[in-house]
């Protein structure tokens, strides 16, 4: 199960976002794609944050509540991102998982430039994947 790579699972075409996008677009993206949150990256694709629809949700009601654009993504994203590189073992990524907050991880690669994302669905795609193949040929050796 160590030769389960990131690369092989992750979603190559992620919901991205700027730091200078306004919130309300930013919330666009989150609800067009129905995905959890998303990286945000600078001009050069490289990843300098991350922001996630529990943040755009606080600010989209104080939003709501003003009637006026109140703050761009820079102003809420983490810049503590948690990111993965495409040649970490999906167990050791599983391991993480467990231990750690974030439901998606920005993959990127050795200079810091978005590849993609992996969520925890991806991971428990990946493993399940394995154990069928797995099972099938245990069945067909046993």
């Amino acid at each position: 199960m160590k030769s389960l790579q990131v690369k092989d699972y992750l979603n190559t075409h992620p919901v991205t976002f700027t730091a200078d996008m306004a919130v309300e677009e930013a919330a666009h993206r989150l609800t067009k794609t129905k995905e959890l949150g998303g990286p945000v990256v600078n001009d050069r694709g490289v990843v300098v944050g991350f922001l996630s629809e529990a943040e755009i949700l606080s600010k989209m009601l104080e939003t709501s509540y003003y009637r006026e654009h109140i703050s761009s993504v820079g102003e809420l994203m983490r810049t503590d991102v948690l990111s993965m590189k495409p040649y970490m073992s999906i167990v050791e990524l599983a391991q993480m998982m467990l231990q750690n907050k974030p439901k998606v991880y920005p993959v990127v690669d050795d200079a810091g430039t978005l590849l993609g994302t992996i969520c925890r669905n991806d991971v428990l795609v990946a493993i399940e994947q394995h154990i069928h193949e797995t099972f099938q040929v245990t069945q067909k050796t046993g």
